[in-house]
Parts: structure tokens; sequence; C-alpha cells
């Protein structure tokens, strides 16, 4: 895939702060498992994000394609009273360059909190959508957690 196709807002801050990263197109999958699946990535390495309200506001939750999301735990972490998942209609005029849903998870760029699942720090490499269902981007996750210092906190079961 060529960079072109990047979302300018992604592609802009991760030239600016020099970030070494690649892009790759995979046939179109909806789920970051079947995404994992479909680009030949390991599903551990493969992030998924997941648009989560705290206390009514928006955040996301982001974690390996393999794990899920506990609430509770999330709950925890954030020190919010109400913790719900956010509906498509919530969410998706906040992201109007991207198909709902494949959002890459960098929040900072979207005005909102970012929390991520502690098992992500053992990665060296991860991937994410890229704006669209058949795009991803592949990148060192040192340079994700400099970039978006995501509240690292245990977030998720297998």
């Amino acid at each position: 895939m060529s960079s072109e196709t990047l979302l300018p807002r992604l592609q802009e801050f991760l030239t600016s702060n020099r970030v070494h990263y690649d892009t790759m197109t995979h046939p179109h999958a909806f789920t970051a498992r079947d995404t994992a699946a479909s680009a030949h990535i390991d599903s551990h390495e493969m992030l998924k994000t997941v648009m989560v309200r705290l206390d009514g506001k928006l955040a996301m939750a982001v974690l390996p394609s393999d794990e899920w999301l506990d609430l509770a735990q999330l709950r925890k972490a954030s020190g919010a009273r109400e913790v719900a998942l956010a509906t498509e209609a919530d969410f998706k005029d906040r992201f109007p360059e991207c198909e709902v849903g494949a959002m890459p998870p960098f929040g900072n760029l979207y005005a909102m909190e970012v929390y991520a699942a502690a098992s992500l720090s053992d990665d060296d490499d991860i991937a994410f959508n890229a704006g669209t269902h058949r795009e991803l981007v592949r990148m060192g996750w040192h340079d994700f957690e400099r970039l978006v210092h995501p509240r690292m906190a245990e977030l998720t079961r297998h």
C-alpha cells in the first residue's frame, strides 16, 4: 500500500515524530482477529480499539485482538463511576475520515484518553487499522507508547 492512502493526520503525526512504520493491505475484514488472520499477523500483535464511555466521556481501550476487554477492570483503572461500551452512534462522527470501527488507536489525535492493556508492553511490534478495514499500520510498540502515552492497566481477560 502506498502511504498516500494512509490517513493524512496519522501519516503526518508519525512522520513528524520520526517513527518508522510499514503499511499493508489485506483482504477486507471487520474484526481485529479476522484482520490478523487475513494479514498473516500474530493475533496478539494485532490491536483492537474498543470505544468506551467513562462517566459519559469517550475514551479508547486498546488491547490485543486475542483478548477481551473487562469493563470492571477498566472501571478500576480509570476511576470512573460509569463504564460502558460506546455505540457506533456515540463515536462515528469523531472519526470522519475513517470507516466506522477502523479508527487507529491514537486517541491523542482525537482529544480522548487511551487506556492500553498491560500485556501489550511485552510486544516489540504492533499492527492496527489505518482508518479502513483493508489497511494496516505496523510499527514498534515503544514508538506508540512514546507518542500516545496510554494509561497502562490490567484491562483484559483471555
